[in-house]
């Protein structure tokens, strides 16, 4: 049986579903705007600055040159290449496909560890992938979204193997650096990768609502900032194969909170399909049995198996 989690992984989980389910709230609301380029560039700016802020005060070390490639990696697929390509795509590709095909994420992150990483799924597990899937599909539908790939749909497909690659290649970083650092040099390098896109921002923030921008510096400080601390933090405490079970939770929490906050409600096929994402993720870490060959993850003075 997979190995109990404490109570800090287990609010670092929940703080990671919340704020990225709120994540699609916040960006629905400023796209009205901003374009999807500026979005995400500004968003990643004031997470930028917010880490800064924090790794001056907090003394954080610079990463060894043997890391940088790695790091990069981490910061361009995860962050850089995830956000522009994802937005791209969704230009041309209904909110349904969208989200089923980047519900495919936690499957090949669990196809990469086990190639990389050697972690491995037991059946039960993988059961409980593929019924969290299911009910993604379904949560997709129904928000009235048909499932037409359209050109963009490679877009979002990339995006999908992006943020997968990002899950499993900063797993050894965690070894030897703090959730925050992994997170910060994440962040900034994403940011930098995004740079080129700057051209017009200047103005957007000009004529935007100002409720808008406010709502691009939450994106930045919460789902974004913390968000990425805390799940940086869930892979330093769990195998990402485990981890990226999570995700599924995400929609879930996405549609409760555009309910509460600006009164979309959910039809009883996106509500069957939470509650079959929260099945699967319940049987994954319950009976999934994740097994690592040996994968040391070290955080602070620390030493576990991942």
């Amino acid at each position: 049986m997979p190995r109990k989690i404490s109570l800090l992984t287990g609010l670092a989980i929940f703080g990671t579903v919340v704020l990225w389910g709120s994540a699609f709230v916040g960006i629905r609301y400023s796209l009205a705007d901003y374009s999807p380029f500026h979005l995400a560039l500004l968003r990643f700016l004031v997470a930028s600055a917010f880490l800064a802020v924090f790794a001056v005060a907090g003394r954080v070390r610079l990463p060894a040159a043997g890391d940088l490639p790695l790091i990069f990696l981490t910061g361009f697929s995860g962050i850089g290449l995830y956000n522009l390509v994802l937005n791209y795509g969704a230009m041309t590709v209904s909110a349904g496909s969208t989200s089923f095909i980047i519900s495919t994420a936690p499957i090949m992150t669990a196809l990469i560890a086990f190639a990389l990483l050697g972690e491995r799924i037991s059946p039960p597990g993988w059961a409980g992938m593929l019924i969290s899937f299911l009910g993604v599909s379904l949560i997709a539908f129904g928000q009235g979204g048909s499932l037409k790939f359209e050109t963009g749909a490679l877009f979002v497909f990339v995006a999908a193997v992006s943020t997968s690659v990002y899950f499993v290649v900063q797993k050894p970083l965690l070894s030897r650096y703090s959730s925050f650092e992994v997170a910060s040099y994440s962040i900034w390098v994403g940011t930098l990768t995004m740079l080129p896109f700057i051209g017009g921002l200047a103005g957007e923030i000009a004529h935007a609502r100002i409720s808008s921008t406010l709502t691009i510096v939450y994106l930045g400080v919460f789902p974004a900032a913390l968000a990425y601390f805390f799940w940086s933090y869930v892979l330093s405490r769990l195998s990402a194969s485990r981890s990226v079970s999570f995700l599924y939770m995400i929609p879930v929490a996405a549609t409760l909170l555009a309910y509460l906050i600006i009164d979309e409600t959910p039809g009883a096929l996106a509500a069957a399909g939470g509650c079959s994402s929260l099945l699967g993720v319940a049987l994954l870490n319950t009976f999934g049995k994740v097994r690592v060959k040996s994968c040391q993850v070290t955080n602070g003075d620390s030493n576990r198996k991942a």
